[in-house]
């Protein structure tokens, strides 16, 4: 009994010291960036105008692509989930395809694939939707690198979703669209929010597709301001010029937007998910 009980804490030991060494490395880098910026990097940074524009058209592009990933990433996910079809397995591995490729990569293929001088391409630009240094350039590498994320989460929610409550509700007269609004949907919301937050998280960190695609945004409809770029390539951007401090700042500013996006979404978890959980339907 003692040596079980020495085992334990040995193990639980192990387990605190890998996971307190992880945590570690994922907080340090951060407060390495509030130290080296200081109070005078970080004032410099709120007093940034062209930082400020970056960041909006970041969170209004990122908010256009989670709205894209959302609607085509959700019904696919709910596919993979609900049916089983020949070459299911092949679509789920494609659907892994941008979490494995170099970011460099995902610009270059979008590159080649919307050149006017190709078929794609050209019917783009005939349709009047500027790729090139344009917002819907930058919306395309979000929707690129993180809808995989929207259509995995959506999956494994909808798996969740028990087969019986779906039936209950289709005994009581429940159509099947009726059905997925009211029991389905409401019972993936939480699986498939992580996933459009996971989505929101990849695409506003996201530098090698901007670079090759769109560094330096024009404006174009929806995006009425100036000549910008996205905020992680303006941060790029500030560390190639040699500011490191201006870098530094602007990073963890940056880093303080993105906290308070997903304590937000944490809380909407707890509460404004509640009328999901809480059939507020019936």
């Amino acid at each position: 009994m003692a040596e079980t009980a020495r085992a334990t804490r040995a193990g639980r030991a192990i387990a605190g010291a890998l996971s307190a060494s992880l945590l570690a490395l994922i907080v340090l880098p951060v407060v390495a960036l509030f130290a080296y910026a200081g109070t005078a990097g970080l004032l410099a940074t709120v007093r940034d105008a062209g930082f400020w524009t970056s960041l909006e058209f970041t969170l209004l592009s990122s908010g256009l692509a989670v709205g894209l990933g959302l609607l085509t990433g959700v019904p696919l996910g709910y596919v993979l989930a609900r049916y089983r079809f020949v070459g299911r397995e092949v679509v789920e591995s494609l659907v892994l395809i941008p979490v494995m490729i170099p970011h460099l990569v995902v610009g270059i293929g979008l590159l080649l694939l919307f050149a006017p001088t190709n078929p794609v391409g050209h019917a783009v630009a005939a349709a009047g939707i500027p790729i090139f240094d344009a917002i819907w350039g930058v919306v395309l590498v979000m929707v690129y690198v993180g809808a995989s994320y929207v259509v995995l989460s959506s999956q494994l929610a909808f798996k969740l979703v028990e087969p019986g409550t779906i039936e209950v509700a289709r005994s009581l007269g429940a159509s099947p669209t009726e059905a997925f609004v009211t029991v389905t949907l409401p019972g993936a919301a939480r699986g498939i929010a992580t996933g459009a937050l996971l989505m929101w998280a990849r695409g506003v960190s996201e530098v090698g597709g901007f670079l090759i695609l769109a560094f330096a945004v024009t404006p174009s409809p929806p995006w009425s301001g100036p000549v910008t770029s996205t905020s992680s390539i303006y941060i790029y951007d500030l560390y190639q010029s040699g500011s490191v401090p201006g870098t530094a700042g602007a990073a963890a500013i940056l880093v303080l937007v993105a906290a308070a996006v997903f304590v937000i979404v944490r809380l909407l978890d707890r509460t404004g998910f509640a009328w999901a959980r809480g059939r507020w339907w019936s």
